[in-house]
């Protein structure tokens, strides 16, 4: 546990501290930022990322989140390969938020999202690394009084073959600290990495700690004085606070204060069970003069009547209405339509600030620190510089802690400043706060029109209707061109496959129903619905799903590599049922890495589905962590599962119909399937691996379904009650 006294010494503090203490390979941030203003590439400061202790060990500072996802594992790895570190050395701290330092190279800002922690980080930690590695080869060399070339350096040793000298890094690191940056330096040819791929040597560097129960996450702080606060929010997307009676709340006792916030009314106590018992005693009224008040059902007949005529068009070649119009041929039509889906992580949100008057200093599962300074520094009205988080390991996120207008924070801030100065707080969403008013994925329908002539695809049309989370935030200037989302269409506006006549475009649906991120964003229902059509189409010419697929490929040589390798993997002789058993195959790309899917799927005497076995194949370029690799796809996989299968929040007359894992169904242990993961080889720099696991599972799953005789499901969850 960390006291409130711990605040006093901030992670800068740490930083600092550590390289008097422990010895380091640390300078000024100050020095660092005023660098990082310069124009040019990100500079590359080894310091920012690499601390070296007197005994020997070596800390890698991670500039993204640990939410299960393994890049604290990812990133050390990478860092410790050039720097040629003894694995068992190796440890991983967060780093503090600070965007001169820490941005994610590909989004701009210190950012964890879009499966590209790796991705981005990928040759500045290796740059870092050999630099790192550079200064402590010459500080040996200087003291040993021998040329530099003359060393060499082995986990963690360097050593002098001439004489017979050797020694550990730490020996060396104070003298190193002193020595300016090399200016250049030269990375090893992956032929000679012992760290990066190795499937047996690299162990997650965070799994002890959270096995024992020794990790410290959000919900575990606790500090002198320190409130709990849980707040009570409209229960419908849209409304807005009327009036509030707190009588009754605050006669519970250990209730402290109850305030208004923007967002509702918070009830400060000591403790969490006194903080909801006070909750519930309030008496609220709530105005619905702007709130959704349609259901699930209205809104989607109003999605489903949108996607009958053509939206924004997100993507087009050829003529495919002209086509389509055209006689021969046989012409297919089908819709899927997707709920508005919850995070549901396993950690509820929740964070811990104070607020001492100047400075706010807060602790939680932060995924966009620069987002969440922001949010935070615009609350109490001062600068960015002003407030300090420190990330914390978080229980997972799917998206959910990622906000463009950095929701939680925003709302961590306004409780603070609504007590007296000095008091220190923790917010909590509980689980049932976060699936009945948290941010959703966007409730989607897609409409398609295909055409099938002479054992060919020759035409497709798709026309798809959303909410935007994009449009009206932080986000649109960069993420919007021409009212073209295109986390709206990704996976659909482009296709793996080569279609002559081909049109996506798209209607933006309006809510105050709150959306964002959620695990592989547009992906989650465009795979589903391009793989299902697609499998449709090729049912209809006659063709094998994987051999069709594979024949429409020609521009996408990694897609046809992850399609082969699964179909090898699995022994794909077609979908064909035997034993009650058929098969079904999908493949997507999302984040710039290519998955392949094969199910095997049986149907219960209940109707429902029954996922047997699942092979994957992925290529997301240089593999640097295979098993970390293995572990999100599996993971994905039961994640798609389960939603694809039971998960749904139902809105009636505008208030969502569920609120915890024991109506919004998750997949349980023994549902869980067996299976397999192939791992392409590849030369390519590494892309993303959070999230492209999800993806494919569903639509396999579908078109096992339809191999066995049953509907392909048009409208998921697939069972529903």
């Amino acid at each position: 546990m960390m006291g409130s006294h711990d605040l006093h010494l901030s992670r800068r503090d740490a930083l600092m501290g550590a390289g008097a203490l422990v010895i380091g390979l640390c300078l000024p941030l100050g020095g660092a930022k005023a660098q990082g203003a310069a124009k040019g590439p990100p500079p590359i400061h080894p310091n920012a990322f690499i601390r070296i202790g007197a005994d020997d060990s070596v800390t890698i500072i991670s500039k993204h989140i640990e939410f299960g996802q393994g890049p604290y594992t990812g990133l050390a790895t990478i860092a410790a390969e050039e720097l040629d570190a003894d694995w068992s050395k190796v440890r991983v701290e967060s780093a503090p938020a600070n965007a001169a330092l820490y941005a994610n190279l590909q989004l701009g800002a210190q950012l964890t999202g879009g499966s590209s922690a790796i991705a981005n980080s990928y040759d500045q930690l290796r740059r870092a690394g050999a630099m790192a590695r550079a200064m402590l080869v010459q500080a040996a060399a200087a003291e040993w009084k021998v040329p530099a070339t003359e060393l060499t350096v082995e986990k963690g040793v360097i050593s002098h073959g001439k004489s017979r000298r050797s020694s550990g890094f730490g020996r060396f690191a104070a003298a190193a600290a002193k020595l300016p940056m090399p200016k250049t330096v030269t990375l090893k040819d992956p032929s000679a990495f012992t760290l990066i791929g190795n499937d047996n040597g690299v162990r997650r560097v965070d799994s002890s700690a959270k096995s024992t129960g020794r990790a410290t996450f959000s919900i575990d702080m606790s500090a002198p004085d320190m409130l709990t606060v849980v707040v009570a929010r409209s229960p419908r997307f849209g409304g807005k606070l009327a009036s509030f009676d707190a009588t009754e709340a605050l006669k519970v006792r250990g209730v402290v204060a109850v305030k208004p916030i923007s967002n509702g009314v918070a009830v400060y106590a000591k403790g969490m069970w006194p903080a909801i018992k006070g909750r519930k005693a309030l008496a609220l009224s709530w105005d619905d003069s702007k709130a959704e008040m349609r259901g699930t059902e209205e809104m989607l007949a109003d999605y489903r009547e949108k996607t009958k005529s053509p939206g924004l068009s997100h993507g087009a070649t050829g003529k495919a209405d002209a086509v389509l119009a055209a006689a021969g041929g046989q012409v297919i039509e089908a819709e899927y339509l997707f709920p508005y889906l919850a995070h549901a992580t396993m950690e509820p949100l929740d964070g811990f600030i104070l607020w001492d008057g100047t400075t706010a200093r807060a602790r939680f599962g932060s995924q966009g620190q620069t987002l969440d300074q922001a949010g935070i520094a615009k609350v109490f009205g001062i600068g960015m510089d002003k407030v300090e988080i420190e990330t914390l390991l978080a229980g997972g996120s799917f998206g959910r802690r990622a906000q463009t207008n950095a929701q939680f924070a925003v709302e961590l801030a306004e409780v603070a400043k609504a007590m007296p100065v000095g008091t220190p707080v923790k917010l909590v969403w509980t689980r049932e706060d976060d699936i009945h008013g948290g941010y959703y994925r966007p409730m989607f329908a897609h409409r398609f029109k295909g055409k099938v002539d002479k054992g060919r695809i020759t035409a497709w049309a798709h026309t798809g209707a959303g909410q935007s989370f994009m449009i009206g935030s932080a986000f649109e200037p960069f993420a919007v061109k021409n009212g073209v989302d295109a986390t709206m269409s990704e996976g659909a506006s482009k296709l793996l496959y080569a279609i002559p006549d081909f049109r996506c475009d798209m209607h933006v649906m309006k809510s105050p129903v709150t959306t964002s991120f959620w695990r592989s964003v547009g992906h989650t229902h465009t795979g589903y619905a391009v793989e299902c059509f697609v499998d449709q189409l090729l049912a209809a010419a006659g063709q094998d799903p994987v051999e069709g697929r594979l024949a429409m490929m020609g521009d996408n040589p990694r897609a046809a590599g992850v399609l082969r390798a699964v179909a090898k993997l699995a022994g794909w002789k077609g979908p064909q049922p035997s034993g009650g058993r058929a098969r079904g195959v999908a493949v997507v790309e999302s984040f710039s890495s290519y998955v392949a899917q094969i199910a095997e799927v049986s149907v219960g005497d209940n109707g429902e589905p029954r996922v047997h076995k699942v092979w994957a194949a992925v290529d997301c370029g240089v593999a640097v962590n295979p098993d970390v690799i293995r572990a999100q796809i599996e993971g994905g996989i039961g994640y798609a599962l389960g939603h694809a299968l039971y998960a749904e929040v139902p809105l009636v007359e505008g208030i969502p119909a569920v609120s915890n894992f024991n109506d919004y169904r998750s997949l349980r242990i023994n549902e869980m399937p067996e299976i397999e993961v192939f791992i392409v080889k590849s030369a390519e720099a590494p892309t993303g691996i959070g999230e492209p696991g999800v993806p494919p599972l569903a639509p396999a799953v579908a078109n096992a379904m339809a191999a066995l005789g049953q509907k392909r499901p048009a409208r998921l969850p697939m069972v529903r009650a």
